[in-house]
């Protein structure tokens, strides 16, 4: 009975359905008849008026002001970064090499020259053809020369001592002095390189060319004109260009400077081992007497800082041998890789050299006992004296060697190898005061060295031998001007690829978070090198290298930045990898 009443029921349902659509007519007319009874009182008889526009309008402005508030807080800060100028401060070093203006002047005394501008060109040819990479960054690519031409024998400078000048009666030192005040007076510019030539003296006398601690030389003696103008040019191209160096040695990172500007001088005292002798020293002297004016010189290259300490137990790790006929033990070249004993020499303890600073080693050895590979003392295997030997066979003068952007080490030999075997409580020496010179003179010609100067006072060209005085600051003004020239070159073009890295990097990450630090370093970075590029053109070295060095660091701060650095360690990609596995099913195995 259920089933039929079902059945029924679709049947009346789907009858009236046909109905329906079989007369549409008939449909409508009901529809519109039960519009029709709708109450009248609760119809709208108006069209919408102004409430519900001032309702509709509204919720609009909510939902906008709703937007841009959720906008905003999901929005990414980002510090405009001036990235034309960075491309403009890049484009502009590697379409014209960095020129320093460099100004030389040649005084001929005694010579039959008759027009100054061939001279000046006949020095410029040959200047040319000595330094042919006189284009390369940090050389004098402009450079200008004049010349003086004084025919009747007698010295154009005012001093009142001319004639113990011409006859060479003053020593280089009073000479120097003297070309010091008179080239002042004469040209007044202090980055002018100046070279006197004074062709006086016997033919048969050897000609003497010296090259003072200021900006200038001279050369003494009976030389031919073609001779003359070897001698001038060799020294403005080899040594107040190049810093005396072989064939633009020095290196394109060749000055071992920190990123931030800063080196740290480490000075180590050894003692090989302590059971046979214990000796110390005065650093503290020699700190304030030799040290300081060193450091001072270096001010515009680099913030130093000195520190010192006196290590126990550092036995070197290389082997060495008793030589009958130099009566030592010997050590050669070949062990000078294994010569440094990294497990025993706690050398990088320094606190001072946080960061990006750099530490250079110099170190004074002590060697009175042999190591073998099993870090066991042989006693009778005592290695002092100990010497070096250079690969011609004869002893080194210096008994040290020097490792680029690391540092130096000295072997020092006390003037008595003897000890009291019987006795158990070694007494503390300390290293006498001569020895003490000597060592730091050798330590400081390695930190030349380092700086790629050369650490004698000898310079030997095509035109013969030149003297190099030395300067009781460590550097000369001329050698500063180098050193200042090249640290210039390499901080701009290491300021341009950093800033050009982080421009990159902040465009191809539109949603990386550039902080208003990050904006202000790259911006004071651009300003100090166009500072440094401009004091390069005017020829003023030492505010370049300044400059240059700020510029340097700035750039180097704002790519390391932490945000930064968080961003480039942990990328986007690294999201995906994370976040996927949380969402996708691991299937297990059956």
């Amino acid at each position: 009975m259920a089933t039929l009443k079902l059945e029924s029921t679709v049947l009346t349902v789907s009858q009236e359905e046909k109905d329906e659509s079989s007369n549409p007519e008939q449909f409508l007319k009901s529809t519109e008849s039960e519009m029709m009874e709708l109450d009248s009182k609760t119809m709208r008889t108006t069209k919408p008026g102004v409430k519900r526009l001032i309702i509709t309008l509204t919720v609009l402005f909510s939902f906008i002001l709703w937007f841009t508030l959720l906008w905003k807080s999901v929005e990414i800060y980002r510090s405009p970064i001036p990235f034309r100028g960075i491309q403009a401060f890049s484009s502009q070093l590697d379409s014209e090499p960095l020129h320093f203006h460099c100004q030389f002047q040649a005084i001929f005394v005694g010579f039959n020259f008759t027009d100054s501008n061939d001279v000046a060109l006949a020095i410029t040819n040959k200047i040319s053809q000595l330094n042919p990479n006189s284009s390369q960054c940090g050389n004098c690519g402009g450079h200008e020369v004049s010349v003086v031409i004084d025919s009747k024998a007698r010295s154009p400078f005012k001093c009142g001592e001319e004639v113990d000048f011409l006859g060479g009666k003053l020593s280089d030192e009073d000479v120097d002095e003297l070309l010091r005040g008179c080239l002042g007076k004469v040209d007044g510019g202090r980055n002018v390189y100046s070279v006197v030539v004074v062709n006086v003296g016997d033919k048969e006398a050897e000609v003497r060319a010296v090259v003072g601690k200021y900006r200038h030389a001279w050369i003494l003696g009976r030389v031919l004109e073609e001779e003359a103008l070897l001698k001038v040019a060799e020294i403005f191209a080899r040594v107040f260009m190049n810093g005396g160096s072989e064939a633009n040695s020095i290196r394109t990172e060749f000055m071992p400077v920190g990123a931030d500007g800063r080196i740290v001088l480490s000075f180590s005292l050894l003692n090989a081992e302590p059971h046979d002798w214990i000796y110390d020293w005065n650093f503290r002297e020699i700190d304030e007497t030799l040290l300081q004016p060193v450091i001072q010189s270096l001010q515009p290259i680099a913030n130093i800082t000195v520190e010192s300490q006196v290590l126990y137990h550092t036995q070197k790790s290389s082997f060495s041998y008793w030589d009958e006929v130099l009566g030592s033990h010997i050590f050669t070249t070949k062990d000078l890789p294994f010569f440094v004993n990294s497990n025993e020499w706690h050398l990088d303890t320094s606190v001072a050299a946080g960061g990006r600073s750099k530490v250079l080693q110099l170190v004074v050895a002590y060697i009175v006992s042999f190591l073998t590979h099993n870090y066991r003392y042989i006693p009778s295997a005592k290695e002092c004296p100990l010497q070096l030997v250079l690969p011609n066979g004869d002893l080194s003068n210096t008994n040290g060697f020097i490792s680029p952007m690391w540092g130096g080490v000295v072997v020092w030999n006390p003037q008595s190898c003897k000890k009291d075997l019987e006795s158990k409580d070694p007494v503390r020496h300390m290293i006498p005061t001569q020895d003490l010179q000597k060592l730091f003179e050798i330590l400081m010609g390695q930190l030349r060295q380092l700086f790629g100067l050369k650490s004698d006072n000898l310079y030997i060209g095509q035109s013969g031998k030149y003297i190099l005085q030395g300067s009781e600051r460590g550097f000369t003004q001329w050698e500063l001007d180098v050193l200042s020239r090249n640290h210039a070159c390499f901080n701009l073009y290491s300021c341009s690829a950093t800033l050009g890295s982080l421009s990159r990097l902040v465009q191809s990450l539109p949603r990386m978070i550039i902080t208003d630090e990050i904006g202000k370093k790259v911006m004071f970075s651009l300003e100090a090198a166009k500072f440094a590029l401009s004091n390069a053109s005017a020829g003023i070295y030492d505010a370049s290298a300044a400059s240059s060095g700020q510029a340097r660091s700035l750039a180097e701060d704002s790519f390391f930045h932490p945000s930064i650095m968080s961003v480039q360690h942990y990328p986007y990609m690294h999201y995906l990898v994370m976040y996927t596995g949380m969402h996708i099913t691991v299937q297990p195995k059956k």
